[in-house]
């Protein structure tokens, strides 16, 4: 599938990838010791909501606008706050709907403290560009144009030992899955103790649950997170995605016991909305 981000800013998969994103940003930034974050697929950085592709789409509308308009978050709407004030800060004014979402260089960025650093792969001229002025002068963060499975590659570990990388490829290639859980693979065995966040969509259920399991034998410690808004459909827009989150903060899945139900509640476009919660270790798959 073609999954081009100017389409679906915003949309339900934006909104559970980000607010996993910060909550696991929020948990490094509880020691004093700096970390780094490492985007393979970094996009442009802020995107129109009313530009032609996301008004075509109307995602948005289904996603990040219900949480801003305020939907009924419950005990979740803490754990949300945070990201919400992420999306906010991206703001230009006070609109009603939102005219501009943060890609998650911009929600990264948001988190990072002095000591910590950030380095956003980008291998599009123009989208790395576009970055580039939507970050603006900031010391702590840097705009590479490489390929993002080889700036994984190249990039870790970083110096600072701690961090995250976030893997969220647009699945245009039929290889995707496999460069995918090659180069996660590759880092993995020079970044061992590094966090990985790895979305995807989940269109044909069977190669994303097969992807999941693959994943999982190599993983030392890893949750599986999925949501869907709808049942899906042939025809429909996308319904479900899923993260792997390799080696996760101890707290992220009980915080998403809270969030995803929320979400599926808030998010839900039609019957069928639902979420997954799974989490284990190479030692559990291979039993």
């Amino acid at each position: 599938m073609n999954y081009r981000h100017e389409f679906h800013a915003g949309n339900f998969a934006d909104v559970l990838k980000h607010a996993v994103l910060v909550r696991v940003l929020l948990y490094l930034r509880r020691k004093d010791k700096p970390f780094r974050v490492i985007d393979s697929h970094a996009g442009a950085g802020l995107y129109d909501l009313s530009g032609p592709e996301a008004a075509r789409s109307g995602e948005a509308r289904d996603g990040i606008s219900r949480l801003l308009e305020g939907a009924d978050l419950g005990d979740a709407a803490d754990l949300l706050a945070p990201y919400l004030d992420a999306v906010r800060a991206a703001e230009i004014g006070a609109l009603k709907p939102p005219r501009f979402y943060p890609g998650s260089p911009l929600i990264a960025q948001s988190l990072l403290r002095p000591q910590d650093r950030a380095l956003f792969c980008e291998l599009l001229p123009e989208a790395a560009q576009s970055l580039r002025r939507a970050l603006g002068r900031d010391y702590r963060v840097k705009t590479v144009e490489i390929d993002g499975y080889a700036g994984l590659k190249a990039f870790v570990p970083p110096k600072e030992r701690r961090g995250l990388a976030l893997i969220d490829p647009p699945f245009e290639r039929r290889d995707e899955y496999e460069r995918l859980f090659d180069s996660i693979g590759a880092a993995l065995r020079k970044w061992p103790n590094g966090t990985f966040i790895v979305w995807q969509p989940v269109k044909e259920p069977e190669i994303a649950a097969a992807f999941c399991r693959a994943l999982a034998a190599q993983a030392p410690d890893w949750l599986r997170i999925e949501l869907q808004v709808e049942a899906p459909a042939p025809g429909r827009p996308l319904a479900r995605a899923g993260l792997m989150v390799v080696n996760p903060p101890y707290v992220l899945e009980e915080e998403m016991k809270i969030v995803l139900p929320a979400l599926a509640g808030a998010l839900a476009r039609g019957p069928g909305a639902e979420f997954a919660i799974e989490r284990g270790s190479a030692e559990d798959h291979e039993a």
